[in-house]
């Protein structure tokens, strides 16, 4: 039946319950005051109830730890159904709160209170000017908990970690097992994989029997080589490459340790030291030669800085010093010579000659050094002798182990005149090649010249077009034009 108007209203005034309207105060102090009300309800624990509540023992393990979830997981196996509910008793008046049927204990309710009772924490949490309401946190699935107690074999391990699942690795305890651990984790093709079994054997394995496992079993080895080295393991690794046998992995490993010193006398003496190491004969060659280079560097520095600061020579003053020469490679250091130290006698530490027979530097090297370094200075005397042979004849003529090509492109980079370029440029043997050089650096008589030797007569007019009208150069096309001496091919 329907309700009259008049009984709806004697049934919303006379009701426990409240309609609804707009002129509700829903503000965060009713909560508030309703919260504080329900919590403070619980009544408080104490000796006494022995019989009807669980006591609580603070354990001290990390809530959300792997042990805190095994023990409330094998605490919860043992609670009866009368036992699992919390708060044990709420008063029948109180209707703010509905009932909580679950087995969650104190420590997992109240997460980081050590100690205390449960009215102390609510007055604490609610004395606050913002309320907030202290809620249970949900633990985790009982079947994630038993996955990482569940006695796994080692092939189904590797493969629950190949599908991004947590493994507990530390229950594999006898050394068959981490053996057949590592064997699966390669089987598999996955390096990552590979890498986190490596670095549990690590941690669990004495080194003696961790390297002699690895030995046998050579994808494994070189992972954990390439572990070490990104972590920057190099002890671990020094005694790896010991046990192995590999003494010439192990030298070069502590001769890379000389990186790291900025100092350059202890660098040297660094270097000296290993002079003793087990390298082969080329590479204890190369590392005396390295000690003579930061030696000779020594030398320069101290000199050529008093030269700098007193002005004594010119050089140092038009053309200042951007860096050390300390540390430098060799072929630096030989630039900076043949830029600095270019008239320098033989016999002289700092003389380009001097380093290129110390170090036999080959021919090709030092003239590209060389030419660099000349060009830079715009001194195009030394760098035409530098290509000036003479014969036994005592005829001279240029030749180089370099393509003229490469000589161009440089004097080019360092803005050389059109006629020292058209000097090499005209060098150059191929025609085609020597004709487009030409027309790229307007050297005009190289392509007037190259376009007679091959009878071209197209490309002369052709490039008649391309240079001043009435110059030398248009009257030398013309002349050759209207030459009936020469058989044009086209």
């Amino acid at each position: 039946m329907m309700k009259s108007r008049a009984d709806e209203e004697d049934y919303w005034n006379s009701s426990k319950f409240k309609a609804f309207t707009f002129d509700d105060e829903d503000d965060e102090l009713g909560k508030l005051k309703e919260s504080k009300q329900a919590v403070n309800s619980i009544r408080l624990l104490d000796e006494d109830d022995d019989d009807d509540v669980e006591k609580v023992n603070w354990s001290g393990e990390p809530v959300g730890s792997i042990s805190w979830s095994v023990q409330e997981t094998a605490a919860s196996y043992h609670r009866t159904d009368r036992e699992a509910a919390f708060p044990p008793r709420i008063n029948a008046d109180t209707r703010s709160l509905s009932k909580v049927n679950s087995g969650y204990s104190l420590s997992s309710l109240f997460k980081g209170i050590k100690g205390g009772n449960v009215a102390t924490f609510a007055d604490a949490a609610l004395s606050d000017s913002c309320a907030r309401i202290v809620a249970p946190e949900v633990r985790r699935p009982k079947h994630e908990n038993q996955d990482l107690i569940s006695d796994w074999s080692p092939q189904e391990a590797v493969h629950r970690m190949q599908q991004g699942k947590a493994v507990y690795l530390e229950k594999f305890r006898c050394l068959r097992d981490k053996v057949r651990l590592l064997d699966f984790a390669v089987s598999a093709h996955d390096g990552n994989v590979i890498t986190a079994v490596l670095i549990y054997l690590k941690k669990s394995l004495s080194k003696e029997v961790l390297f002699r496992e690895l030995e046998a079993r050579q994808t494994a080895l070189r992972h954990f080589i390439h572990y070490l080295k990104e972590s920057g393991e190099h002890t671990h690794l020094l005694d790896l490459f010991r046990a192995l046998g590999r003494m010439e992995d192990a030298t070069l490993l502590q001769y890379k340790d000389h990186l790291s010193i900025t100092d350059e006398n202890k660098r040297r003496d660094f270097l000296k030291s290993c002079l003793s190491l087990q390298f082969s004969p080329e590479d204890q060659v190369q590392v005396q030669d390295q000690v003579s280079l930061l030696e000779r560097q020594m030398i320069m520095e101290v000199t050529d800085r008093q030269a700098e600061q007193g002005g004594k020579l010119e050089i140092f003053q038009k053309f200042p010093r951007r860096a050390s020469i300390l540390h430098m490679p060799l072929i630096t250091t030989l630039y900076y010579c043949c830029f600095y130290h270019y008239t320098q006698p033989e016999g002289s530490f700092s003389s380009p000659l001097n380093i290129r027979q110390s170090f036999k530097i080959s021919e090709k090297q030092f003239l590209v050094t060389a030419l660099a370094a000349r060009a830079k200075l715009k001194a195009w005397s030394d760098v035409d002798a530098l290509f000036t042979s003479r014969n036994w004849l005592g005829f001279t003529r240029k030749k180089s182990p370099l393509r003229f090509q490469k000589v161009v492109d440089i004097l080019q980079k360092n803005s050389a005149p059109t006629q020292v370029l058209q000097d090499y440029v005209g060098l150059v043997d191929d025609a085609d090649t020597r004709i487009a050089l030409a027309q790229k650096h307007k050297c005009h008589d190289i392509v007037i010249n190259t376009a007679r030797d091959l009878k071209d007569r197209q490309l002369l007019l052709g490039y008649r077009g391309k240079v001043e009208a009435g110059s030398v150069e248009d009257r030398k096309i013309d002349e050759l034009l209207n030459n009936p001496q020469i058989r044009w091919k086209n």
